[in-house]
């Protein structure tokens, strides 16, 4: 049965590295987000040089006397050059294989719901809080903790802004707002703001704050720093669903980002290459400011 998992994976891999389509990809559902990937890559003139992935059987399911439904994590690890310089990007993955007599006949990633309910965050306070924001210590945080959980900090199945917001806490914003759910950001006694665990929220309060954890909006991801945020709106609706940290810039100075819920580490900003992604797809790119009187 993994043997089975392996091979599938191995087809993904061959088709990214060498363009070799396996007849493993026909019961893939999303093998089709392989070739947006593939295609993202060549228009950034960036190289697949190798990659591996290894299987994690979860839970078996016996449906029927013939059919089983195998839930797995992939792990992928695809290592880019990009010009002269190479880099390392990962991600995970939740899936169901069903087996049908000991071959696979459907395999396809587990979708999540990318945000939780939305909720107005209210910003009105007069509390005033400074910080010197230390990037360096924000992306340690998001790569020490992209494809695991900070046991100090609760979890949820829809994670993304809890991350972020972990990231950008170590990396010195301060807390504010307590206990008001609607007010400021922060996550204390098992409880949180709004802003702190919500993708919409956390876009308004980035956007309004002025006082604490505040950003400017600019208007390209060549301007953002590593430590900065983007935020995503997949349908164009309004409605902002998911956040990501940078953690580095390619050689063409665009941002590689960090993610939760999905989790991934060193990916590349737009998520053309995501299940989620539409057509219609919006961004805010952040800039965080802090007290310091120029960007660090």
């Amino acid at each position: 049965m993994k043997n089975n998992l392996s091979a599938a994976v191995k087809a993904k891999l061959e088709l990214l590295i060498n363009n070799r389509r396996a007849k493993e990809l026909d019961i893939i559902e999303d093998s089709k987000v392989l070739l947006r990937k593939k295609k993202i890559l060549e228009n950034r003139n960036v190289e697949m040089v190798k990659g591996n992935a290894s299987v994690q059987l979860q839970n078996i399911e016996k449906v029927s006397k013939r059919e089983q439904r195998v839930s797995y994590q992939c792990h992928y690890k695809y290592f880019h050059k990009d010009q002269e310089s190479f880099y390392l990007e990962e991600k995970t993955e939740d899936r169901i294989a069903v087996f049908q007599n000991g071959t696979i006949i459907r395999d396809y990633k587990v979708e999540h719901q990318y945000d939780e309910t939305f909720a107005e965050s209210d910003d009105s306070s007069n509390e005033r809080v400074s910080f010197l924001y230390d990037r360096l210590a924000a992306v340690q945080y998001a790569e020490r903790w992209w494809n695991t959980h900070n046991p100090k900090f609760k979890n949820f199945d829809v994670n993304c802004t809890n991350y972020v917001s972990q990231c950008l806490h170590a990396g010195g914003a301060p807390m504010r707002g307590y206990p008001g759910r609607s007010a400021g950001w922060w996550m204390q006694n098992n409880i949180w703001s709004y802003s702190w665990t919500v993708a919409h929220s956390l876009t308004l309060h980035l956007g309004n704050s002025k006082s604490g954890l505040r950003a400017k909006a600019v208007g390209a991801p060549e301007a953002l720093m590593p430590g900065d945020v983007i935020c995503y709106d997949f349908q164009g609706d309004g409605r902002f669903d998911h956040t990501t940290i940078v953690v580095a810039k390619d050689q063409a100075n665009m941002p590689l980002v960090n993610a939760n819920t999905y989790n991934s580490r060193m990916r590349y900003w737009d998520y053309e290459d995501s299940t989620a992604y539409t057509p219609n797809i919006k961004y805010k790119f952040f800039h965080i400011e802090d007290d310091s009187g120029s960007k660090k």
